[in-house]
């Protein structure tokens, strides 16, 4: 349960400080967009499964964010049937904004810890983590 409302906290912050900054982007929309940068041109599939989100709700995503000039869809160059997302130039400066955003959010976020405890939060989350990964 706290896990659950510390991740609720961060994402309102996130979009709070997206709609202060007038980037009317949703936080799952800011998790596509730092994905692509991270991973490069990959499938909706493989988007999807990356940020645990179901196909037709990636999709309408998609949409959105070329809508808004910030991704492409282009053909897979080893299938026909598929396509891979792709950042635009658009995109690419926008991720670097989010990731601005993104910073300022999680230095709030950790402001009554020293640099010792983060670092003991970041450890102990990535063990929590791949403790539960382990069990599958």
């Amino acid at each position: 349960m706290l896990l659950a409302a510390v991740r609720t906290e961060i994402v309102r912050s996130m979009e709070a400080e997206l709609a202060a900054k007038g980037i009317e982007l949703r936080y799952t929309q800011f998790l596509i967009l730092k994905r692509l940068s991270s991973l490069g041109p990959i499938t909706a599939g493989e988007l999807a499964r990356s940020i645990e989100l179901d196909g037709g709700a990636m999709t309408r995503q998609l949409d959105q964010l070329e809508g808004k000039g910030y991704l492409r869809r282009r053909p897979h160059e080893q299938d026909r049937r598929a396509l891979r997302i792709e950042l635009t130039e658009a995109g690419q400066a926008m991720t670097q904004e989010l990731m601005n955003c993104n910073e300022r959010v999680l230095k709030a976020a950790q402001r009554s810890l020293d640099e010792t405890e983060q670092q003991q939060l970041r450890d102990y989350l990535t063990r929590v983590l791949q403790a539960l990964r382990d069990r599958h």
